[in-house]
């Protein structure tokens, strides 16, 4: 039985892009729990698409509305 792989993984530059922070910013946030990341090799760090949905989601702004 083969087994579908559907994670997606991004690197540190593209995390901080879709974050739009720095990648100093990404990597504290690793080591603080909030991102999940794996180690692909000696200096290989990606980080898991999903978690930064979840981190993402996790934060919405409240009290913001659109005066017109």
């Amino acid at each position: 039985m083969a087994a579908t792989l559907t994670r997606k993984l991004v690197s540190l530059t593209e995390a901080a892009d879709v974050l739009a922070v720095s990648t100093k910013t990404v990597r504290r946030y690793i080591a603080d729990g909030h991102l999940d990341a794996v180690r692909l090799g000696r200096r290989t760090l990606r980080i898991k698409l999903d978690s930064i949905e979840r981190f993402i989601d996790a934060r919405p702004v409240g009290g913001w509305r659109r005066t017109e």
